[in-house]
This record gives structure tokens, sequence and C-alpha cells, in this order.
């Protein structure tokens, strides 16, 4: 999820030598990503039922959409087609379990529901307009809707208290809407593409920027809650912070582009690099992390060694 809106935010500041390396070190992450869950299947299977109960089984729907949109970008087109193909398949696998499993008052993690419905929404979008194909753009359109349900449901018992006690989920309140707010600028300009609309201006602009407000709503109180109890110590859930940063990058870079608001395009380039920053320290911590457990798994074999 975080390196592939990272790289699509690098590609819209016109920086595609390093917008491609994070393609590829995404692409990378995804493959081993699914090794993981295929071996998990094999040999823990209670444990994967378990896993898949939660709104976090949807990283792998946010993160597999979100790469289709990645590669339809650098025009790849069959191969955003056929990730497309797999987050459809895995949303329609984890979602029941998801909702059968479901907690209120709901959590930062519980947004992922409609990060990973609205991440079908994108590619679904972007390939409608590319094929020319209407039943594409119909399954776009009702990925977004279900998305906006299920974020408005999800928000309705959320409670504020939890942006300064969570560790990092909770950026997904506002990347969540900021993810709906691109898919609805794809949908429209797919609209146009296969001739449903005649104009993309006036209301459909209009819209976008209601959804793209709703979503800047949710920066102060984010920020602030940084600010408020700072959290600078490595947590896995950062990752659920890279990709919010970044989805706030990239829907602006849509917005402005649609409605012609150079100021929304000029935070979209300013907010790019900030994600970026974020994404590169918590890489670091990741890899400190790995480190720490690799050296202290050498000491415990040196320890057991009889020689």
């Amino acid at each position: 999820m975080g390196s592939g809106i990272l790289g699509i935010d690098l590609h819209s500041l016109g920086q595609p030598a390093a917008a491609t390396i994070l393609l590829w070190f995404g692409s990378a992450t995804w493959l081993l990503l699914s090794a993981v869950v295929a071996l998990r299947a094999l040999y823990e299977p209670a444990r994967l039922r378990r896993e898949v109960g939660s709104p976090a089984a949807m990283t792998g729907v946010a993160g597999t959409g979100v790469l289709a949109t990645a590669f339809a970008t650098y025009g790849w087109y069959p191969v955003a087609g056929v990730l497309l193909g797999v987050a459809t398949l895995t949303w329609a696998t984890v979602l029941g379990p998801v909702l059968r499993h479901w907690q209120t008052p709901t959590a930062g993690v519980s947004f992922l529901l409609t990060a990973g419905t609205e991440a079908l929404a994108v590619p679904g979008a972007v390939l409608a307009a590319r094929y020319d194909a209407d039943w594409l753009l119909i399954g776009a359109v009702l990925a977004f809707g279900l998305g906006l349900v299920a974020y408005f449901a999800t928000a309705w018992r959320f409670r504020l208290g939890q942006l300064l006690t969570e560790q990092g989920d909770e950026w997904v309140t506002g990347g969540a809407l900021a993810i709906s707010a691109l898919a609805y600028v794809k949908i429209v300009a797919a609209g146009k593409a296969v001739g449903w609309l005649a104009s993309v201006h006036g209301a459909f602009d209009f819209g976008a920027l209601v959804l793209w407000s709703l979503a800047m709503l949710w920066l102060g109180p984010l920020v602030a809650a940084e600010v408020w109890r700072p959290r600078l110590t490595y947590d896995v859930r950062r990752w659920a912070t890279v990709f919010p940063l970044g989805m706030y990058a990239a829907c602006s870079f849509a917005v402005g582009e649609t409605t012609g608001i150079s100021g929304i395009v000029g935070f979209a380039r300013a907010w790019s690099w900030l994600a970026l920053v974020v994404g590169v320290l918590v890489l670091g911590g990741l890899a400190r992390r790995i480190w720490h457990v690799l050296t202290s798994v050498g000491l415990t074999a040196s320890a057991l060694d009889p020689e």
C-alpha cells in the first residue's frame, strides 16, 4: 500500500526513476507477502482464519488495488487487470469474515473496509476508460458507493479520542476518504471516456471538491494528535500512516487537475515529499527491527552452542 501510492505520487511529480524503483519494490513486497499468506494457508490455517476476520485483512485488497493502479499509470494495463481481478477475489473472500467479526466502537483499522473497497474502484475506472468497458465502470461505481456507505457507518461509531491512543492506523480515517475522492475523479473521467457523460464540469467538479474537503477536515486533528502525543517508536501499524499520507497527495493531484485549482496541486506536490520522508523513516524503523531480531536470534544461538 505505502510503496505503491508513493510511487504514484512520485510519478505525478515527474520523478519516473524513483517512481519505478518504488513500483518494483512494492511488487517484490507483494509477491513476498503473497507467499507468506500461501504458506500460512497450508501450515497455519487456524491462524489465517483468525486474521481474515479482522479489518486489517483488507490491507491485502487495498495494496493489490493500489499496485494495479500503479501499473496502469505506467501503461501496463494487462498486469493491472490481473491485479484488479486478484484484489476483487480477495475482497469477496474476506468481506464476510470481516463483517461477521466486526467490533464497535470502531478503530482506525476499521476504515480499511472503505480503503480496500475503494481500491477496487480506482483501477476499475482507469481500466474502464482504457478499454471502453461499461461493465468495468459499473463495477467501479458499485465499489465506490459501497465504500462510502462503509465509511459513514464506520465513522458513526468511531471515538475521536482514539486519535491519541492508536499507533498509526488512525490516519486511515482521513486516508479512506482521500481514496474515495480519487475513485470519484477516476470514475467521472471514465464516464466521459465511455460516453456516459458529456462533460466533467459543474456538479461533477463540486462532488470532487466535497470529498476532498471532507478528507482534509481530518488532517488538522490527525496532525494535532501527532504533535500532542508523539509516537516515535516503530510499530507495524505505522505503515497505515504512510498509505494515507501518500493518498492525500494522490487525490489532491487528481482533484486539483480536474478542477483546475492550482493551490490543491501545490499542496499535492509539497505533501508528496512529506509522505516520502515519512515512508523512508518507517522503512528505516522496519529495517532496524529486523536487524534487532536477527542479532537476537544469533546471540541466542551462540549461547546455546555447546562449543
